[in-house]
């Protein structure tokens, strides 16, 4: 399910799991808030899981359509669900998100860039890689409603976890097509700034003849 709040910034609702026609209405720079069920896991994590999944065993949890959210939470303090939420760096992940993309999973959360080996495995897989909000760990930690150790509880952080979420706020980073924000973005400020460049040149150029 998908809708467009009527907010300034037309956040668009999803819920996880997150079904393949809702991956491919999402285009990059599109403004998300997600709720339902999402997992966590880190490098360690993801880690155990492929060396699972070479043993012939199977994952701890389905990752047919699920969302994996990057990240290895601090301690909870008493009377809140989770601590601090924060984003774990992507690129930690690379070596082996291609191959659960390959079983399934519709959408990752972290920060930064990915490679293309997973940008590949994205559009193959007609999947969605999703940026959390910049900084802002405190408000992610509010969307979690409940969480629950699932796998590789002596991990600590890193374990897996399930989550329940309501309105976690993201962007699409990269969507189902490959297209890249982090590209989008980094071209309109190139433009933008040679454009001013451009603007400076003309008026300096435009007062050379100008008596004083």
């Amino acid at each position: 399910m998908m809708e467009k709040t009527e907010n300034i910034q037309k956040d668009i609702r999803i819920t996880a799991p997150l079904s393949r026609e809702q991956a491919l209405e999402l285009k990059a720079g599109d403004s998300v808030l997600i709720s339902g069920v999402i997992y966590t896991a880190r490098d360690a994590a993801h880690k155990r899981m492929v060396e699972t999944l070479d043993q012939g065993g199977d994952l701890p949890f389905d990752v047919r359509d699920a969302i994996v959210y990057y990240v290895g939470p601090s301690p909870a303090r008493p009377g809140n669900v989770i601590g601090s939420a924060g984003p774990t760096t992507s690129g930690r992940m690379d070596a082996y998100a291609p191959r659960l993309l390959d079983l399934g999973l519709r959408g990752m959360i972290g920060k930064g860039a990915r490679n293309q080996g997973v940008i590949d495995a994205i559009v193959r897989n007609e999947a969605v890689y999703f940026a959390a909000i910049g900084g802002g760990a405190a408000v992610i930690a509010d969307s979690i409603k409940s969480m629950e150790v699932i796998a590789f509880e002596e991990l600590g952080a890193e374990a897996v976890r399930r989550l329940e979420v309501v309105d976690l706020p993201a962007i699409v980073a990269i969507d189902s097509t490959g297209a890249n924000y982090y590209d989008i973005g980094r071209r309109a400020y190139l433009a933008e700034r040679d454009g001013a460049a451009g603007d400076v040149t003309d008026a300096a150029g435009a007062g050379e003849g100008d008596e004083v």
